[in-house]
């Protein structure tokens, strides 16, 4: 005999156990590559997309028995974006660090390699003076020069590696042009002019 209608049991189908590794690996992947575009908080975008991957591979394959396939795709997929942005940011950063570091082989090569470095300033002014600076090997040498009578020269000699050097010239109070120029081993690297009462024309390369 059939029972009545309020004493039937009715049982519902056990849901299907959830996918953790494939969620892990999508909120990873997608904090990994939220967070690998900005420079220097990149960093912590490394363990999160390596995580993420490895999740989300978990997760793929734990899809066969608990669902939740295409999440754990997108975590992979995710995860693998945020890698590439990363290892685009090293890229960039050793590509920055080597273009201001000179290779060791270079500065072994100009260890005793002297270089001439020429200043000169001419112009009409009466009075001038001259502030003239060279940087060699991460050290650098300034001296200053009052000048009565142009055209002024002078000559340094540099031992090692010269990276830069420069020169100011400043008219005095009674005005007139200055012109400053700055040569290496022969060959012209700066010049400029100023003209008027305590102007400054500054050659730095």
């Amino acid at each position: 005999m059939a029972l009545p209608p309020s004493t039937q049991h009715h049982h519902a189908a056990p849901a299907p156990p959830r996918n953790w590794f494939g969620v892990a690996g999508f909120v990873l992947g997608l904090l990994g590559l939220g967070t690998s575009f900005v420079p220097l908080v990149g960093v912590v975008a490394w363990p999160l997309v390596v995580l993420g991957l490895v999740l989300g591979g978990l997760g793929i394959a734990r899809a066969r028995r608990s669902g939740g396939r295409g999440l754990a795709v997108a975590g992979v997929v995710l995860s693998a974006a945020g890698l590439v942005v990363c290892v685009l940011w090293v890229a960039v950063f050793n590509q920055a660090l080597n273009a201001a570091t000179p290779p060791l082989d270079d500065l072994k090569g100009h260890a005793g390699k002297e270089s001439r470095v020429v200043y000169e300033i001419t112009g009409t002014a009466a009075r001038a003076s001259a502030t003239f600076t060279t940087y060699s090997g991460g050290d650098s040498s300034s001296n200053k020069e009052e000048i009565t009578k142009l055209p002024w020269k002078k000559e340094v000699t540099v031992t090692g590696l010269l990276s830069g050097a420069g020169l100011s010239a400043m008219t005095g109070p009674e005005g007139g042009s200055v012109t400053c120029k700055i040569s290496v081993d022969g060959v012209e690297k700066k010049t400029a002019t100023a003209t008027g009462a305590s102007a400054v024309a500054a050659c730095n390369f």
